[in-house]
């Protein structure tokens, strides 16, 4: 898919949706959003990406969250699954809240650093998408307290 700004998203529970080709990592570092910079788009995204052939969505979770942000030691927690479309097409994926606790230095990708927001910067990769990701994993950031 290519028309990042018109991508949008639906919400679905969690391993409800089968197959899933992407994976979504919500970041959290210090209570603030951690996105990293997408050289090529010039924009910041979560971590994520597709899922590799005999890999579960879990181990590509914690795959794409080190390739993209560096960051090795953190706690992973299943989120959502979501449905993403747009006019060139359509794709599954499955979202996982990330608690940092510690940042690593970023590998070699097409991510160029990592950076702790408090509110989202205006030059988002998937401007429709990931306040919405994000705001699914705060839900259940809450829901986590009142257990």
């Amino acid at each position: 898919m290519t028309g990042h700004q018109e991508l949008r998203c639906e919400i679905y529970p969690f391993g409800s949706l089968s197959p899933v080709r992407f994976v979504v990592i919500c970041s959290f570092y210090q209570n603030k959003y951690l996105l990293s910079y997408h050289s090529s788009h010039q924009s910041w995204e979560t971590q994520g990406g597709h899922i590799e052939v005999g890999e579960s969505p879990e181990e590509a979770a914690q795959r794409e969250l080190y390739e993209e942000s560096g960051v090795k030691d953190a706690e992973l927690i299943p989120v959502c699954d979501y449905y993403a479309y747009d006019s060139e097409g359509s794709a599954n994926g499955r979202v996982y809240r990330a608690i940092i606790n510690q940042l690593g230095e970023i590998p070699p990708s097409e991510m160029s650093r990592i950076k702790a927001f408090d509110v989202f910067p205006e030059n988002l990769t998937y401007p429709l998408v990931t306040p919405v990701l994000f705001a699914e994993a705060k839900k259940e950031i809450h829901s986590d307290y009142e257990r």
